[in-house]
């Protein structure tokens, strides 16, 4: 039930949204004063239907933006509207979420440390580390790597690529024998550095996780809904960072307005996409998101030969 409303709330958002995107302006990013609400609200669905299927939200909101003339919005505002993925996350998984910390908190006062629910949350905790550690090293090595050439339109297509073969592998060679059940405190470590490699725009934080579930013999709606909840900690950190950035700098060249609209736009789409892929895993292989991720790819290469797109 909450899968159709949210597609029916969804569909009327859209529709108006349409409408009043005709009656406001249409600058590109990069020269306006202000992102409009248009382009923010655009922008948090993009973001809300790509930050959990496995095709990158990062690359999307980079080509997108620029493919429509509107320039790249920018690290910050990427981030920060990503805070709407996590209360899309925190909305649909609030049964387990409550499970798992009552759960944890009862286990600690009994010392029962083999627990299920323990091991879950020390999981998603010792597995949040590694993306923290090494982001943490490029902040304080690589200080200008949001405009390095990792970022650059060519990078993302290239990463897209390899990343497509790397899912296409996994579902390919995966057990799949493994449920939400039998996960313990190995899988949430070997996840977490799987997570690392989304440090790498383009390569989808939810793409190299549920890959590396695959590849470790979960399930395929398993490893999708460990690799949501894996990432909040982590896509919490990251947006609340960049959320502090805009505040001190008083939404520059962004708006409150339009960084609310992108927000509340992500926190409806996140919920659509992750509700429809659980679903949607629990009976079909990934193949779908293995040929789009190519496709998307060598397009984007293409675009760029040919003079379409640019390479920034």
């Amino acid at each position: 039930m909450k899968f159709f409303c949210g597609v029916i709330l969804s569909a009327l958002i859209f529709i108006s949204l349409e409408k009043v995107g005709q009656s406001l302006p249409s600058e590109p990013i990069a020269n306006s004063e202000h992102l409009t609400i248009f382009q923010a609200v655009i922008l948090g669905m993009v973001q809300g239907l790509t930050e959990f299927l496995p095709i990158s939200s990062t690359a999307h909101l980079k080509v997108v933006p620029v493919g429509l003339g509107w320039g790249d919005p920018g690290v910050a505002f990427t981030a920060v509207i990503q805070l709407g993925s996590i209360v899309s996350v925190v909305w649909y998984f609030w049964d387990d979420l409550t499970k798992i910390t009552i759960g944890t908190y009862k286990s600690i006062l009994k010392s029962d440390y083999q627990s299920p629910d323990f091991k879950m949350a020390v999981g998603i905790a010792l597995g949040t580390l590694p993306i923290v550690f090494f982001g943490l090293l490029i902040k304080l090595f690589i200080p200008d790597f949001d405009n390095s050439p990792l970022r650059s339109t060519v990078a993302i297509a290239i990463a897209s690529i390899v990343m497509s073969l790397l899912l296409g592998i996994a579902e390919r060679v995966g057990s799949r024998k493994r449920n939400f059940e039998q996960l313990d405190i190995k899988d949430g470590i070997l996840m977490g550095m799987a997570q690392t490699l989304a440090l790498v725009p383009g390569v989808s934080r939810s793409g190299s996780t549920i890959t590396g579930g695959l590849f470790m013999g979960l399930e395929r709606a398993t490893a999708a809904r460990f690799s949501f909840l894996l990432g909040l900690p982590a896509i919490t950190l990251a947006g609340l960072v960049e959320l502090k950035t805009l505040l001190d700098e008083g939404f520059g060249g962004i708006g409150l307005i339009p960084t609310i609209a992108g927000i509340v736009s992500a926190i409806v789409f996140s919920y659509v996409a992750i509700a429809w892929l659980i679903k949607y895993l629990q009976t079909q292989d990934t193949w779908i998101f293995v040929w789009y991720r190519l496709a998307f790819g060598v397009l984007i290469l293409v675009a760029i030969a040919g003079g379409m797109l640019e390479n920034v």
